[in-house]
């Protein structure tokens, strides 16, 4: 018997630690008011509140919540949402309109088409209070992004290492993008008009495709038997920047004799246009599955595609232009160039696990700065950066070379000329997935502009597809 009654306890014990969805709510409202952080000056100033004031005042539209704070507030919080990500990415959004009262925003300055048609609406339900109005959806009224970041401990993951125990989880990833879309908008609330009954009739978009309405369903119509007609109204909607992006994984990550795989990415709002084809990224997100529609949901039964909801985009590799100098490494680089050898010493830092070709290293040096591109007063363009054919026996690390290059250039592409075609080297036709307009797919040369395209075994390529760089390494256009 007491063998019984303790597992009883136990079981009440767990099921009163299983906290529910309304206490999380509340626990990320404390966690919004009582995270604090120490500034400059040594004083303890609430974390979050600068964001809220920012967002209340239409100067920013994105929350970011770091998973490391949350650990130290609550750890059993911060599990819940790298587990159940997307759940609580609306839970910390109905948080932030407990606290910030978006409703009661609605008179700043720079006011969109969408503020003032909530804001007349607002007047119109003080004049004819008699009048129930269907009340707004949240996300109509947000004019904020609730963004994740995942724990600074958490590892890097390729794309092959991603399965389907990671589905709903906060994931991040590491791999090159291959191919993106241009940035369209989304319709997220869809606002109707009745035609018969003037009434409002709103309508929240959850997944890429939705069903436009036809028929009112508010109470008038619905009592009176009218059946109106609804109008879509496209300044009473709501709407969101959205972006595909294609990522493949790295060569280091692909084992012998596999082919790369890629993952499709969806980008909204601030996080579009952060990456362009042959940017090599670091991607935090949520790994979500996508159900097949209409047709291909018969023939595919119970399989569907999966994608990540993109929190945040970095490249790991920033150009020359986006590097910032400072004073310590602009004093270093001084010293530097005051010295005789330097030449020597930048050589040989190129490759050093590879002994000797001095010379060859110069070269590849060389092409790695690049020189000076003029442009004559009359339109013709004299190109500063020289092209490097390596010639040798086999095994002298001429492919070891070439990766060295890859991996030191800000924009480095590795390819093969055996199994390259002039299509795979430039660009080819492919059909967009929601739209079916045809698009250009950048092949190795367009991912490496502004870089360097590596080709190795460049004389077993076919002459028609080696006469299609020689423009491109002329030009360089």
């Amino acid at each position: 018997v007491s063998q019984r009654a303790q597992e009883n306890q136990t079981i009440a014990m767990s099921a009163k630690s299983v906290a529910t969805y309304a206490e999380d709510i509340v626990r990320c409202k404390s966690l919004l008011k009582e995270s604090v952080q120490t500034d400059i000056d040594g004083n303890s100033v609430n974390k979050y509140e600068s964001q809220l004031t920012a967002v209340a005042n239409r100067e920013a539209s994105t929350v970011t919540i770091e998973l490391d704070d949350v650990q130290e507030f609550d750890h059993d919080l911060a599990d819940a949402m790298m587990n159940n990500t997307k759940r609580y990415q609306e839970m910390v959004s109905q948080a932030i309109d407990e606290v910030v009262k978006p409703e009661e925003n609605l008179e700043v300055e720079d006011t969109t088409p969408l503020d003032v048609f909530i804001r007349h609406r607002n007047i119109l339900r003080e004049q004819h209070p008699e009048e129930e109005r269907k009340r707004y959806p949240a996300s109509l009224l947000r004019r904020y992004n609730v963004v994740f970041v995942p724990p600074s401990q958490d590892k890097l993951m390729s794309i092959r290492q991603v399965e389907a125990a990671h589905i709903g989880k906060l994931v991040q990833l590491e791999g090159i993008v291959i191919r993106s879309t241009a940035v369209k908008p989304q319709i997220t609330v869809a606002t109707y008009a009745c035609e018969r009954c003037n009434s409002e009739i709103y309508q929240e978009v959850t997944g890429p495709t939705f069903m436009p309405m036809g028929v009112c369903t508010s109470d008038t119509c619905v009592t009176n038997k009218w059946n109106g007609r609804l109008q879509m109204m496209c300044r009473g909607s709501k709407f969101r920047k959205f972006q595909e992006l294609k990522v493949q994984e790295l060569a280091k990550d692909v084992p012998t004799g596999h082919v790369p795989r890629s993952m499709t990415v969806y980008a909204y709002g601030d996080v579009t246009r952060q990456a362009a084809p042959g940017d090599q990224v670091v991607i935090s997100g949520i790994y979500l599955p996508t159900p097949h529609q209409g047709f291909k949901a018969i023939r595919a039964g119970l399989l569907s595609d999966t994608y990540l909801e993109a929190q945040s985009i970095e490249k790991v590799k920033k150009s020359y232009a986006d590097n910032v100098i400072d004073d310590d490494m602009r004093d270093e680089l001084h010293l530097l160039s005051t010295e005789v050898d330097i030449m020597d010493r930048l050589a040989q830092s190129i490759g050093p696990a590879i002994w000797g070709l001095e010379d060859v290293k110069k070269a590849l040096l060389l092409l790695l700065i690049g020189g000076v591109s003029r442009d004559l007063a009359d339109g013709m363009k004299i190109r500063g950066c020289i092209n490097v054919c390596l010639v040798g026996d086999p095994g002298v690390a001429k492919s070891q070379l070439l990766k060295e290059v890859c991996a030191l250039a800000p924009r480095g592409i590795y390819t093969t000329g055996r199994g390259s075609s002039g299509v795979g080297l430039t660009a080819a036709v492919t059909k967009d997935q929601y739209t079916g307009e045809l698009m250009l797919e950048g092949g190795a040369l367009v991912l490496a502009d502004m870089g360097i395209c590596c080709i190795d075994e460049f004389d077993k390529m076919d002459e028609s597809d080696r006469t299609s760089i020689h423009e491109v390494m002329e030009q360089q256009t």
